[in-house]
Parts: structure tokens; sequence; C-alpha cells
């Protein structure tokens, strides 16, 4: 599967934005998909993720109550809004995915990656 993540930008802080990620290949519904972020001088993270039967969701802590992920089998498209932003959601942020068994919060796990759309929040 090909992943295209897109929808960053520049906000203040408390702004929002909603991040997509595009995918096309092999069938989309059989893959769990997660958002990953990597800020600056700082180690790749987990961020959110969505089963592959879309009835499952997760989080980190850190973006609890403020991230939404969702997908549209039907459009193979994954989301994340992201609201209530904070100058430590400064990042880039990928969509991922693996199939399979295995923990969706281990980063190791996410075989397809995208490549990354920037998210810049301002103070």
């Amino acid at each position: 599967v090909q992943l295209q993540a897109s929808g960053g930008g520049l906000v203040q802080a408390g702004g929002s934005l909603r991040l997509s990620c595009a995918a096309s290949g092999r069938t989309f519904s059989d893959y769990h998909i997660g958002w990953l972020r990597q800020a600056p001088g700082k180690e790749r993270e987990f961020v959110a993720a969505i089963g592959w039967r879309s009835s499952m969701t997760f989080y980190a802590d850190s973006v609890k109550g403020r991230f939404t992920i969702s997908r549209d089998n039907a459009k193979n498209t994954v989301y994340l809004q992201v609201n209530s932003l904070k100058p430590e959601d400064t990042a880039v942020y990928y969509c991922a995915a693996f199939t399979g068994t295995g923990s969706i919060y281990d980063i190791s796990r996410y075989r397809y990656w995208g490549q990354g759309t920037q998210v810049t929040v301002s103070s």
C-alpha cells in the first residue's frame, strides 16, 4: 500500500487542522493505520491509530481529547482532526500502516510509511 499525507500547515496555538492520509494499492481496509510524528531533535512517537475494522481507536495521552482519528474505507482515506493545537505539537506528521497482529502503539510494527506533512504551531 502507498500512503500520502497532506493537510499540514502553520497555525496559531489553539487552532485546528485536518490531516489526511490517502492510500492506494492493496485493499485499504485490511490495514491498521497510524499517525506518528517527529519533532526536531526528538524520536518519532506514536500519536493515534485506528484498527482495520475502524471500531477501535487509540491515542497517545498527550493528544487525548484534542485529536480524533477516523477512516473512510470507501475513499481509502484516514483523517486526523487536530484541535486545540499547542506549540509542542509542532512536528512532521506521518501516516503509516501495517497488517496482522501486534501492538498498534509499537512504531516498529508499521511497515508502510507516507512522506509526512509538516505541522507548525506558533505561540
